[in-house]
């Protein structure tokens, strides 16, 4: 006596068990917390950096790339601060920077200036360019000094790290300066590395971490700035965009705004002179 045939294959059912756990799956990491299904605020989400949605003083950082935003309708989101790209190298100025400043105070959202650091052009070169293209606004958030190795332009200089110290050095004094505020360090954990890494800076520290926390990924290096995704999704923003989370709670935040320093190092800081412009 012959068997029946099954109505489904072994394989068939194999293939079948596996779409479903694999829609399921999917749907879990929607809803949050997963790896890369979309949820609320980021199309590629990562578990790593789950406690950042969380916080409660959340930014953006823009560019030219986001074109047009709405910063009133990003402030009414709860978008709490915006740094954006006011220069680079010696001679480059983002096209929306001007644009940006004055939509963004309109708006009374928080912002920031930051400028690119390029190697292959002389650090006093680039802090006159500063001077020269970013205002001088007392109700500005710090200026941001973005210190990464430039792999994506035509510049392929690498100074050596005394070298790169030294011009690091040097702009932040400018920036310091002309805006009568301690600026701000950002950088990513491949330049931390090679460069700043074990080395002592008051300034406040605007780490990259798009899959762990900061601690994670950079030795004994204190954050007041998270950039947790690069694709983030805000109202008022076209298409996707660079999301930040400030370390502490509103006070801490309002504290921030009204001296330009982390609460933490603000005792610290005081008998240098700085941090003394506080209400």
């Amino acid at each position: 006596m012959t068997a029946s045939r099954p109505f489904f294959s072994i394989s068939a059912l194999t293939k079948a068990s596996l779409a479903a756990a694999l829609v399921f799956i999917l749907a879990a990491c929607s809803t949050g917390g997963g790896l890369y299904g979309a949820i609320p605020g980021d199309n590629r989400p990562h578990k790593g950096v789950d406690r950042a949605r969380n916080m409660p003083i959340q930014g953006i950082d823009v560019a030219r790339y986001q074109e047009n935003v709405d910063f009133p309708a990003a402030f009414g989101a709860g978008i709490h601060f915006v740094f954006m790209k006011a220069t680079e190298g010696k001679d480059y100025i983002d096209p929306n920077f001007r644009v940006n400043w004055e939509r963004a105070r309109q708006s009374g959202m928080p912002r920031g200036a930051y400028h690119f650091m390029t190697w292959c052009s002389l650090a006093s070169e680039q802090a006159a360019w500063f001077v020269a293209n970013v205002p001088n606004d007392p109700d500005a958030l710090p200026p941001v000094l973005d210190l990464e190795w430039n792999n994506h332009s035509s510049c392929r200089n690498k100074p050596s790290r005394a070298d790169a110290l030294e011009k690091i050095r040097l702009m932040l004094d400018v920036m310091e300066r002309h805006t009568g505020k301690l600026p701000i360090i950002y950088t990513d954990m491949n330049f931390h590395r090679d460069i700043l890494e074990g080395e002592y800076f008051p300034n406040a520290f605007w780490l990259r971490s798009t899959a762990a926390e900061p601690h994670e990924r950079y030795k004994n290096r204190t954050w007041t700035f998270w950039q947790w995704t690069q694709t983030g999704v805000v109202r008022g923003v076209r298409g996707e965009v660079d999301r930040n989370a400030f370390y502490g709670n509103q006070n801490d935040w309002l504290t921030f705004l009204s001296t330009g320093c982390d609460p933490r190092a603000i005792a610290a800081l005081l008998p240098t002179g700085r941090c003394g412009f506080a209400k």
